[in-house]
Parts: C-alpha cells; structure tokens; sequence
C-alpha cells in the first residue's frame, strides 16, 4: 500500500508541478552554462548506491576554493530556500528508489 501510495502522490505532484519545473530549467540555463540537473550519490534500501536527482544551485565546476555562498548561483540560492530543488527527487520516488516518508539518504562516504 506504501508503495502505491508513494506512485499515485509522486506521479500527481510531478504532474502539477510540470509546468513550475520548465520554468526553473529554464531560469537555470539562463542563469549560467552547465546542466539543469545535478545528481548525489546515496546510500538507499539495503546500503544499494542510487543517484538522486536535483536542480543545480551551484555555479558549474565552482573551484574548491570558494565559500558554500559563493558557490551558489543567484537562483540555486532561492531553490534551496524553498526547498524547489529537490522536487526531481520526484523521480526517484517513482523509480522505486526512494520513499516519500521516511529516513533521509545519507552520502556514501558519511557511513564508511
């Protein structure tokens, strides 16, 4: 039932927010070069390594050097404000990957 669940809500909100997320795309591309998405790795069911999807909100290739702020372009600073780049995770969730309730994915390198 969990699993239906997780599909009928994650297909109906990516619906809904289809439109919301061409325009992000697009204020993403005009933004800066780079792609639209980025991709973290993380430890999912069982310690499997999946790619979960997001909006990029960094500029492209940003040296180490730079701050966390720096890092951020003038648009990823209002995604992540708002929580709006993480609605390709979305995807994820219909993969089967992930749950839309339940523990954070945690980064590989944290658990190791």
């Amino acid at each position: 039932m969990k699993r239906i669940g997780d599909l009928v809500i994650a297909c109906t909100v990516i619906a809904s927010a289809l439109p919301l997320m061409a325009i992000v795309a697009l204020a993403i591309k005009l933004d800066g070069p780079g792609p639209v998405f980025s991709r973290r790795e993380r430890l999912g069911l069982g310690g499997r390594q999946i790619s979960v999807l997001k909006f990029r909100t960094t500029v492209h290739n940003p040296q180490r050097t730079l701050s966390q702020d720096a890092r951020l372009t003038r648009v990823g600073w209002f995604l992540r404000y708002t929580r709006i780049d993480e609605l390709p995770q979305l995807v994820n969730v219909v993969r089967g990957e992930m749950s839309l309730v339940g523990t954070a994915r945690e980064r590989p390198d944290f658990l190791r």
